[in-house]
């Protein structure tokens, strides 16, 4: 836990003290101050002097002018979040335990971490809440967990098991073992990652997304041949499905882009073409037929690594609501690459991006010379010029009062990010 709070990066080398943000009574990283007002890319505008600020724990984390930035709670491991309705928020980790943050939308200080259940299987990375329930995705399997305001009201149930079969003889190992959850009305979907970098699998829940019942039932492949589904999250205004996707290591055309896709709009079972074609129909399996393969709405550069995402509704109310500019999107949590360039540096740092949405699909369309077209970043400054990390972002939620979370699997740390100003808009990524 970091204990120092560093020098303000504030335009105006504010100081002044955070107001009913939070920070004040937490423990830990404080609070992050904004960045200083960057010049616009093209399309974007300059932002407004924001509001007052507290100093920044961390000078190097940067949000866009205008909003402030708390470290609320530290979850060893935490990677996928789910905001609850009476303010709490969920955690899945990379162990066999969820926790919950009581309080996490408060004025002031959250509640101190808890274990809200532990599963007998890990990772319990995937968290979603929908119809009364928390739903938790392992390694092997889909927990259905009762849920009244403020506590687990029932032992956890397993409703669905997944990665039932072996791997392929002769695997290359590059086994995925987390899963990722979402509810969607009466529907749930499951995403469950590959036994291996590129093979054809032997276990039929292997490299899908899968559908089921909101009890489990009547599961079905939504989605095949996807290398490692995660980051699923509901769309309010359509009740779409997105998850995002990571392509595929050691390809003689380099690494693909990294891609999310509106995954329950298409006839099951939807085909990415995994190991053989992906991208724009692109085959990487000479004589591959990529013509009936899914091409992904929404793309991000090569080695991004999406963990976590959570649509912000255009009607979102409460307290710390975003400015009109950040609502109606998908905020996208990126954990960076592990992959290093010839510099020996990570090639693409852990970070935050949104994506505007217009009539259910990002307002711009894919731009297969420029992964970086169809978004804007929210939250950088994880990785230095050095290429050192000071934390790896992973889940990403959207609280009943407006609030924005994000979780780090580095440090542990969950974040809540509130507007402090009247307006805030998008500078693209420099």
């Amino acid at each position: 836990m970091l204990a120092a709070v560093l020098a303000a990066c504030s335009g105006g080398g504010s100081t002044a003290p955070m107001t009913n943000d939070g920070g004040g009574g937490s423990t830990g990283i404080g609070a992050i101050g904004a960045t200083p007002t960057p010049t616009p890319g093209p399309g974007a505008t300059a932002t407004p002097t924001p509001g007052p600020t507290a100093p920044p724990a961390n000078a190097a984390i940067r949000a866009p002018q205008g909003f402030l930035v708390s470290q609320i709670a530290i979850v060893g491991g935490a990677r996928e979040l789910a905001a609850l309705p009476n303010g709490d928020l969920i955690v899945g980790t990379e162990g066999g335990s969820v926790a919950i943050v009581p309080n996490a939308e408060s004025a002031g200080a959250a509640g101190a971490p808890a274990t809200f259940a532990t599963l007998p299987d890990s990772p319990a990375q995937g968290v979603a809440y929908g119809a009364g329930f928390v739903f938790v995705a392992t390694q092997h399997g889909v927990y259905r967990i009762p849920y009244t305001t403020g506590a687990q009201s029932g032992t956890p149930a397993k409703i669905a098991s997944v990665r039932t079969g072996g791997i392929p003889a002769g695997s290359d190992g590059d086994v995925h073992t987390t899963s990722s959850v979402a509810v969607s009305g009466s529907t749930l979907y499951v995403g469950v990652g590959s036994s291996c970098n590129a093979c054809t699998e032997v276990d039929p829940t292997r490299a899908t997304v899968q559908r089921m019942g909101i009890d489990g039932s009547a599961m079905t492949t939504q989605a095949k041949r996807w290398r490692n589904a995660m980051a699923l999250a509901t769309d309010p205004s359509s009740g779409a499905v997105w998850a995002g996707g990571a392509g595929q290591d050691d390809l003689a055309q380099g690494h693909p882009y990294e891609f999310m896709d509106a995954v329950s709009s298409h006839a099951p079972p939807a085909d990415y073409g995994w190991p053989e074609c992906e991208e724009d129909h692109v085959a990487y399996t000479s004589g591959a037929n990529c013509s009936a393969v899914v091409v992904p709405a929404l793309e991000f550069p090569a080695y991004s690594t999406i963990i976590g995402a959570a649509f912000y509704p255009s009607n979102q109310a409460g307290t710390y609501t975003f400015p009109s500019a950040w609502r109606g999107g998908l905020f996208v949590s990126m954990h960076g690459s592990w992959h290093t360039g010839s510099n020996g540096q990570p090639i693409d740092p852990p970070h935050v991006a949104f994506v505007p949405f217009a009539g259910g699909a990002p307002a711009t369309a894919v731009n297969w010379s420029n992964p970086s077209a169809q978004w804007n970043d929210f939250l950088t400054g994880f990785q230095n010029a050095s290429g050192n990390r000071v934390a790896r972002t992973t889940g990403v939620a959207v609280g009943p009062q407006g609030s924005l979370f994000v979780a780090d699997d580095q440090n542990g740390w969950i974040l809540r990010i509130r507007p402090t100003s009247s307006a805030t808009n998008a500078v693209r990524r420099r």
